[in-house]
């Protein structure tokens, strides 16, 4: 094993603390003022260098934030009027068009890389560690409190094959697992059960995203090559992203909305 691999091999083999990511949370937002003290304190060659990637910093900064716009831009259309009599109702509404005519997939991939989507449920309520976990206690005298049980809905892959149950640091139950949601396609205004592909996003923690934790909000990828989606150029989509609507473990199913 290469030396500078050691916190990699701790990591894997006991996990994180459980606040990790609230530290690594608060160390980003305090970051911002330590960068501003450092920038008004040093001087000469370092300040020169330091001013450059500050400067390539912001110019990926404004590229990114041009693309979230992009999607929402709009212009007024350049053809030419139709001819024929229009209905009144129509005379002072503008014709309006996006600003780039880009296909489904180049949008799509655009859309992951500014890491922003429009999705139903914008917003969703945190749910503590003491809610998701349980914890249980292993050992000759249950002293040892390292193991936690996932109290919610969990998606694990059809090669999944569990840990030995001396080194399995999350238990995700059987009875908890599922393999399909009821996905409702906005624009058809109707509900399919599909396989659900993989776990996208948890919006809780990146930790519930890694064990495939299912919660009000997560987005799913969903197989979507029974509806007979076809992209521009005629192919079969088989892939979609959908955000799931309900609470699963109160339900007992996965309700989602597929994102278009």
């Amino acid at each position: 094993m290469p030396q500078n691999e050691h916190m990699e091999l701790f990591k894997k083999r006991y996990g994180r603390r459980f606040d990790a990511e609230e530290r690594e949370r608060k160390k980003l937002a305090r970051s911002v003022h330590k960068n501003a003290k450092y920038a008004q304190k040093i001087h000469g060659l370092r300040a020169k260098l330091h001013n450059q990637k500050r400067f390539k910093e912001k110019a990926e900064m404004r590229k990114t934030i041009a693309m979230h716009d992009e999607r929402k831009n709009k212009h007024a259309k350049e053809e030419n009027v139709e001819k024929g009599a229009i209905p009144a109702y129509l005379l002072d509404r503008e014709q309006t068009t996006r600003a780039k005519v880009l296909s489904n997939t180049v949008k799509q991939k655009r859309k992951e890389k500014a890491g922003k989507w429009q999705v139903p449920i914008p917003k969703v309520k945190p749910i503590a560690d003491d809610e998701m976990f349980k914890v249980l206690r292993t050992g000759k005298r249950k002293k040892k409190a390292w193991k936690r049980m996932v109290t919610k809905v969990t998606f694990v892959g059809e090669s999944f094959t569990r840990k030995p149950p001396k080194y399995e640091r999350f238990i995700r139950p059987t009875g908890l697992r599922m393999k399909k949601a009821n996905v409702t396609h906005p624009e058809l205004q109707a509900t399919f059960q599909l396989q659900i592909l993989g776990v996208k996003k948890n919006p809780q923690s990146a930790m519930f995203t890694s064990l495939g934790v299912i919660t009000k909000g997560t987005i799913v990828e969903v197989n979507v090559s029974e509806l007979g989606l076809v992209t521009t150029s005629g192919k079969v989509v088989f892939g979609k992203f959908a955000q799931v609507t309900n609470n699963p473990e109160l339900d007992g199913c996965i309700n989602a909305v597929l994102l278009t």
